[in-house]
């Protein structure tokens, strides 16, 4: 059975980096981890390949070879996954769909073949025998959760590795947090489950076995859902990266790693460079409202900082239209990202998702205007806010032009440097990174509306905070995709972006 595993295309958000990526020539931040981890389930005598759409194109030579597709995605790939499946059908091949888009709309993908929804460790071997059998459902379930423990090493191999600027790993799924308008936990559950250490370390050994010597995302919902079991992993992390130069991490956390010194000791002291956390909003109103009670009564502010002094950049999600935003909610989460210096502050619009507590509740109400579309970076919601839709989009797109300007944006970054300790890591030499300076120097320093800050970023950085100058470099490239993203999909203009030619 020769099967070709398809991963959708995403479109162009903050998420996507795809402007920033072009300063490295990588095509997409990561590859699909799900669909390697589900090709490490196959049986081992069955050809696969990946097609990411993400980095190449579904070629027709590819539709020839295959006897079936296997297609996942999340709900922002939602367009791209029917385009892929189309082809597919068109083709003769057989379709099996799983992954969060399938699991919660499976329903409306009437051309699918077979469903094997839920966690593939579950679903997929009751698929898989079923097939061998001669007689395969059309939708496969789970009822409980799947044994992480049980789940095999990705096959990383199937991916063209020099295409992506990380790789990818995965410690836990779950999170014992349930804020209603996330939709987690109703996939993966509250009480987190996690690998072994000793797993953990098998994957790395074999990305490292590869020749990968950059940046590692785990991809955990929040990496310290578990504590106990964080605190564990990290001290193997950092005996693994003692003699693995070049290797650092990132991943995404709650907040409340603040409160843990010896947590965030160990996280650095692991390698993680980058956190990711849902900051949502500053008004603790709404963040009652939306059962965020990590969040509630602590001074935000300097939990961000905590975090950013131990010697990691801490990107933030931030959400407006709760139905306790008051009229001052968009100066006001301006005021908290200026002042956090949080400069990847991803903002987007509240929408009701499938599966969450915030779907049922405002679908009670009379208040959903259709279905998610999984994109935070445009001025759409499915709901019908209490402050009026036009209020919440107007000011939406003027928090974004604010935030993302040149003279907000370089102001930010200046602030979060003077917090940043930056941890010693050797690094491998990465020729991509330099040339990646060099194309900043163009495309940002000369060509730019940013130029001005630009070069009073770097001159200050080189003078005041001289281990931070890659930092400062990553961070206004950075500045450059986010500016872009805003202006292409929320502000639609690109007046004042030239276009950049790589």
């Amino acid at each position: 059975m020769k099967v070709l595993l398809i991963y959708p295309r995403f479109p162009d958000t903050f998420w996507s980096f795809k402007h920033a990526l072009r300063f490295i020539r990588k095509s997409a931040f990561g590859p699909p981890l799900g669909l390697l981890t589900v090709a490490a389930m196959l049986p081992a005598e069955w050809p696969k390949r990946l097609v990411d759409l993400n980095v190449t194109d579904l070629r027709s030579a590819d539709l020839e070879w295959a006897d079936m597709a296997m297609v996942s995605g999340m709900g922002i790939q939602r367009e791209s996954a029917r385009e892929a499946i189309a082809r597919c059908k068109a083709a003769g091949l057989t379709v099996v769909a799983g992954g969060p888009l399938f699991t919660e709309e499976y329903e409306r993908f009437g051309e699918v073949d077979h469903f094997v929804l839920d966690e593939g460790e579950i679903t997929l071997p009751r698929f898989l025998a079923d097939l061998e059998r001669g007689t395969p459902q059309r939708v496969y379930r789970a009822d409980t959760f799947a044994d992480m423990r049980q789940s095999p090493v990705p096959l990383w191999e199937l991916a063209d590795m020099c295409r992506y600027a990380s790789m990818a790993v995965q410690f836990s799924r779950g999170c014992p947090f349930d804020c209603e308008f996330c939709n987690i936990t109703s996939l993966l559950g509250r009480t987190p489950r996690t690998k072994s250490a000793g797993q953990v370390i098998a994957e790395l050994d074999r990305l490292y076995s590869l020749g990968w010597r950059g940046s590692v995302f785990f991809v955990d919902d929040n990496l310290i859902g578990d504590r106990r079991a964080a605190k564990e992993l990290l001290p193997a992390l950092a005996e693994w990266r003692k003699d693995k130069v070049g290797i650092i991490f990132s991943t995404q956390v709650s907040i409340n790693l603040a409160d843990d010194e010896e947590l965030l000791h160990r996280m650095v002291e692991a390698g993680f460079t980058t956190v990711f956390i849902g900051i949502e909003t500053p008004c603790e109103e709404s963040l009652s409202e939306a059962h965020k009670a990590q969040n509630l009564r602590r001074d935000l502010l300097e939990s961000v900082r905590r975090i950013q002094r131990a010697g990691m950049h801490v990107e933030g999600g931030f959400i407006v239209g709760f139905d306790s935003d008051p009229p001052s909610i968009f100066r006001r989460q301006m005021e908290f990202i200026q002042q956090s210096g949080i400069a990847a502050a991803m903002v987007g619009l509240l929408q009701a998702t499938y599966g969450t507590r915030l779907y049922e509740r405002l679908k009670r109400e009379g208040r959903l205007t259709g279905d998610p579309s999984g994109n935070n970076v445009v001025d759409f919601t499915n709901i019908i806010p209490k402050m009026g839709l036009e209020v919440l989009r107007d000011g939406y797109r003027a928090l974004l032009k604010h935030i993302y300007s040149p003279a907000a944006y370089y102001e930010r970054v200046r602030t979060f440097l003077k917090e940043y300790r930056p941890p010693r890591i050797r690094v491998h030499l990465d020729w991509e990174a330099v040339l990646a300076f060099f194309r900043s120097v163009y495309h940002l320093g000369i060509r730019g509306a940013e130029r001005v800050h630009y070069w009073r970023l770097l001159l200050w950085t080189l003078f005041r905070r001289p281990r931070s100058f890659p930092m400062a470099v990553t961070l206004a490239i950075y500045g450059f995709h986010f500016r872009r993203v805003c202006e292409e999909q929320v502000l639609r203009t690109n007046r004042s972006l030239p276009q950049a030619s790589f």
